[in-house]
């Protein structure tokens, strides 16, 4: 059974940072890429982050430079360092193992979702 779970989200204030961390069980870890995705408040999910399973990463323009993903080959593990947050970062966090991955879109065709975890940014 593959399981992926996040953990770290909470509340913060405007310019602080916060890092979420994703486990992922029941999968060969090595062959997928790890994305983040979020939803705010009333809106869509979208994708925000993603790693390839070689370790190359893709950032959606409004968190590049302020998020950084990197991958824990010995935990199976994925991270997301936010930095600079702001209050439009509030949103719904998810991780997701997905089967494919490229520079423009970064993770697609996601194989398992985690239930997500909230992240609260206050002005």
């Amino acid at each position: 059974q593959v399981q992926v779970v996040e953990s770290g989200g909470g509340l913060v204030q405007t310019g602080e940072s916060l890092t979420l961390s994703c486990t992922v069980s029941g999968l060969r870890f090595d062959g997928y890429q790890m994305g983040w995705f979020r939803q705010p408040p009333g809106k869509e999910r979208e994708g925000i982050s993603c790693i390839s399973a070689s370790g190359i990463t893709y950032y959606t323009d409004v968190v590049k430079g302020r998020f950084t993903i990197s991958r824990n080959r010995a935990e199976s593990s994925v991270s997301l360092q936010m930095d600079s947050l702001k209050p439009e970062d509030t949103a719904m966090y998810y991780c997701a193992a997905a089967l494919s991955f490229n520079t423009r879109n970064g993770c697609g065709q996601i194989k398992s979702w985690g239930r997500g975890i909230q992240v609260t940014v206050s002005s």
